[in-house]
């Protein structure tokens, strides 16, 4: 694959005619012509002026090279798109809309940036109009782990949310989620429930001035805000004061018996009024019908939040959008199931509710909390997902997909082929988007990178590629790989093409062990360490993907043929279906051609670049394991049925193979990566309590596995 380069060189007059607009090797003049005082206006200026500092530009107000103009048109454009037009010197920026304008003024500061020769005639529109992240907070989160709290204080710093705020607007994310437990006792104290705040009087100023400036901050860079949280919990100060919600004292998240006193439901209704009242740049809020709603019917929990926190939503003085969750359970537990009946129900009250500004949008999971697999949709929380929602077409609400990440946080992914056939095989008339983010994850502190020397302050900036491939395609599905490409030669000059198309192939690994695997909730699966969850006599805790697991599995993806399917008619594979052995062929075969697309790249002291090219070659390596165990567990059930002593040494030959794969992958992790801390341990049982991951703990199981395999030979 071969992508144009831009460089700067010298133009001589023949090559003048055939461009719009041409600079020479001198740095360019520029004049601002922005005549607006819409924020998202000033903001792209303000990034257009940083350029100087590298100097990509000058500013020459009398005598310059280019003159940026912008418009509005909302007539031939719709909200968020631009068109870029060149005339001679005269670069016009047109938006139909300020966020729009924003974009085009920050494409032609890209262009810029990029040192291209011509600024290039351009046009956009939004695919998709809800672009979500999905951020979990790290008090009173979800869950309790090492790995989640230790952001508080980096997630309570306004810096951090400038930098982040920034890559979503970079990256055209229009939507930030922000969750917890019961976000409100951190944002207001309530007249007439004083005692259900979280923090001091002291410090309740500090905490509203920092939700403000995270507010205003994203409203002006065109973002969305949203307090996304779980039901039905209080604050523990609340619960405490009025001896309610016990689970709430003890941290808990799965809860057998939701609290539904009356005081806990008028403690909602003027907490959500207050917090709506006080913040005005918030745009909406959230709901999720579990996992405190124990031992409740689904109409009883639906009723619940009509009553108590859209109750409190009519009591405010403004109206707000709304995420409404569907139900991740159609029975009495906080358990997934789905059924007709339940999705019935929800939609009746969806096509009722008319209190918002504008239609509800509804969030379902795709491929429940393993999005990162095949792009199929093969069940959402808790099962199979029926056509309720969009038969007939609704008109009050639309649908937006949870692509949740449980699976990779440690190496960088990036695989745009993946997210566009995604696109093109589930945005429907009825879906307006995605969500992107994790429940086991917070991209804030970077506790992961351990050597010194990286460019990089903060989590999400080194995995910047999964952000840019998620947030530009769900903008524009048709963003070529060519600008992939070239954001890798920016930033690793001479070396981006490799980079990326090493990255692209190893990036196909933990979606195909994800594919394979076929889990469910959060800790049935940490692709990126090839570990689940397992319960034996009452014991849970993460383990190393089994042989007889794999040998088991039923995969998610329709094409993907299970070992027990593929010998039981191996000599007449169906058309369009892949065997096992087809799969660890192909796996291979990739991870092959992208080390040797790095192989010839020295990382010297560049320990950005060292980073980029250890993650393919740890990818690489994953894969190799995978894929000589898939072929080990082929052998083994093969063994299983045969009981021939040559197929169990086949067996034993390829986990053989596959145990020094994984000590490869520990030879190339170890100088880069220390033990870190996994949320997908914090529910181990006692004795259990591994807090730290990498690969070379994990060895011992693989070395265990295997020798147990030869025991049986003899």
């Amino acid at each position: 694959m071969s992508f144009k380069k831009h460089f700067l060189y010298p133009i001589n007059l023949a090559a003048i005619l055939f461009l719009l607009f041409s600079f020479s090797e001198k740095t360019p003049t520029v004049r601002l012509e922005l005549h607006s005082e819409m924020p998202q206006v000033i903001y792209a200026a303000e990034k257009i002026k940083t350029l100087q500092k590298t100097n990509a530009i000058v500013f020459d107000e009398s005598n310059a090279d280019l003159t940026i103009q912008t418009r509005l048109d909302s007539v031939n454009l719709v909200k968020e798109a631009y068109r870029i037009t060149v005339n001679n010197d005269i670069v016009e920026v047109t938006g139909g809309d300020a966020v729009g304008l924003m974009y085009g003024l920050l494409e032609v500061k890209n262009q810029l940036k990029a040192g291209k020769t011509t600024i290039e005639s351009k046009e956009e529109s939004p695919n998709l109009s809800f672009r979500a992240i999905k951020f979990n907070l790290p008090w009173d989160s979800y869950r309790r782990s090492p790995a989640l709290q230790l952001h508080y204080e980096t997630c309570r710093d306004t810096n951090y949310w400038k930098s982040f705020l920034d890559m979503m607007v970079e990256n055209r994310f229009n939507k930030l989620t922000l969750w917890n437990l019961h976000p409100f006792s951190y944002m207001v104290k309530t007249e007439k429930y004083p005692d259900g705040c979280s923090v001091s009087d002291e410090d309740l100023p500090q905490w509203q001035k920092f939700w403000r400036t995270l507010f205003r901050m994203a409203k002006n860079r065109g973002i969305e805000t949203y307090l996304v949280n779980w039901n039905i919990f209080v604050s523990p100060e609340f619960a405490k004061a009025h001896n309610v919600c016990d689970y709430c004292l003890e941290g808990k998240h799965y809860v057998p018996q939701g609290d539904t006193s009356a005081i806990t439901k008028d403690f909602y209704r003027e907490s959500i009024k207050a917090v709506i009242d006080t913040y005005p740049d918030l745009t909406g809020l959230g709901i999720t019908l579990g996992e405190g709603m124990g031992n409740m019917t689904a109409e009883e929990r639906q009723n619940w939040i009509l009553e108590n926190y859209i109750g409190g939503v009519r009591m405010a003085s403004r109206k707000i959008k709304f995420i409404y969750r569907v139900p991740l359970s159609a029975g009495t537990s906080s358990g997934g199931a789905t059924s007709v009946e339940t999705e019935q129900l929800t939609r009746s009250a969806l096509d009722t509710l008319t209190c918002f500004d504008g239609p509800i949008n509804i969030e379902l999971k795709f491929n429940w909390s393993h999005a990162f697999s095949t792009p199929t949709l093969v069940k959402v929380h808790g099962g199979k997902l029926n056509d309720v929602y969009w038969n007939p077409m609704p008109t009050s609400y639309s649908l937006s997909w949870m692509m949740r990440n449980e699976d990779f946080f440690m190496l960088r992914w990036g695989q745009p082929d993946f997210f566009r056939k995604h696109i093109a095989t589930n945005v429907k008339p009825h879906v307006s988007g995605y969500y992107v983010g994790s429940e086991t994850y917070i991209p804030a502190k970077d506790y992961i990178t351990s050597l010194p020397g990286s460019s990089y302050k903060y989590a999400f900036e080194r995995q910047w590629m999964f952000y840019k491939v998620m947030g530009r395609l769900m903008y524009n599905p048709n963003t070529p790989d060519e600008f992939f490409a070239n954001e890798f030669e920016q930033r690793f000059p001479k070396q981006g093409e490799k980079l990326f198309e090493a990255q692209t192939k190893v990036s196909k690994v933990p979606l195909v062990i994800a594919s394979w695997q076929n889990a469910t909730w959060d800790f049935s699966l940490y692709s990126e360490g090839m570990l689940r969850s397992v319960v034996n006599d009452n014991i849970k805790v993460q383990k190393l993907i089994s042989l007889d697991d794999m040998a088991l599995k039923k995969p998610m993806e329709p094409a993907y043929l299970s070992i027990a399917d593929f010998l039981a008619n191996e000599k007449n594979i169906p058309n369009g279906k892949f065997s096992p052995l087809h799969l660890a062929d192909s796996v291979e075969a990739l991870c092959n051609q992208a080390l040797n697309d790095v192989k010839r790249i020295n990382p010297g002291k560049k320990v950005d670049l060292l980073y980029e090219v250890s993650d393919v070659k740890a990818w690489a390596n994953l894969g190799f394991y995978f894929s000589n165990k898939l072929r080990a567990a082929v052998e083994y059930k093969r063994y299983k049925t045969s009981n021939e002593k040559k197929d169990l040494e086949n067996a034993i030959e390829w986990l053989t193979k596959a145990t020094k794969n994984w000590h490869s992958l520990i030879e190339i992790t170890t100088p880069v990566y220390q033990p870190v801390p996994l949320t997908h341990f914090c529910e181990n049982s006692p004795g259990y309590e591994e807090e730290l991951f990498h690969w070379s703990i994990v060895e011992k199981e693989v070395k265990t596995e295997l020798e147990w395999l030869q025991s049986i030979n003899k």
